[in-house]
């Protein structure tokens, strides 16, 4: 189980709920308590695999809600248009790549990982399945 080393100031379930209202989207519910619990930071573990091709990557830091550098709102509105549909970035790596969570039907609650420099000529061609929950994504980082 992985712990954060540095977290971000907490915030209330009414900070969420205001952040999805602006924003016009629905967190899924184990991102929200990661949210509650330490509001993005940076973990002790860090390391994942994208794939075999693909190699590991690591988390620098999980964006939180609030005035801080790595502000999940800003991150938001700086991607929009850049990601698939359906996703927002939760998390990035010192590549500039992202670390993305489902927030559509079809991939809610779902982790991908999405690599910024790959051309790509179908929407998801370079977003590479992580694992199917936050929980077990954060839970495996090692």
């Amino acid at each position: 189980m992985t712990n954060m080393d540095r977290e971000n100031e907490k915030i209330t379930i009414d900070d969420i709920h205001k952040f999805e209202a602006e924003y016009f989207l629905k967190l899924p519910e184990q991102y929200v308590d990661f949210l509650l619990k330490h509001n993005g930071g940076y973990p002790e573990k860090s390391t994942f695999k994208i794939s075999n091709e693909e190699g590991e990557s690591v988390v620098n830091k999980f964006y939180g809600i609030g005035n801080m550098k790595g502000n999940l709102g800003k991150v938001f509105e700086v991607l929009d248009g850049e990601l698939p549909r359906g996703f927002i970035s939760i998390a990035n790596d010192p590549g500039g790549n992202e670390i993305c969570i489902g927030i559509s039907e079809r991939y809610f609650g779902e982790v991908y990982f999405w690599i910024h420099n790959i051309e790509s000529e179908e929407e998801m061609d370079n977003m590479f399945f992580l694992k199917s929950s936050f929980n077990d994504f954060f839970d495996n980082l090692y």
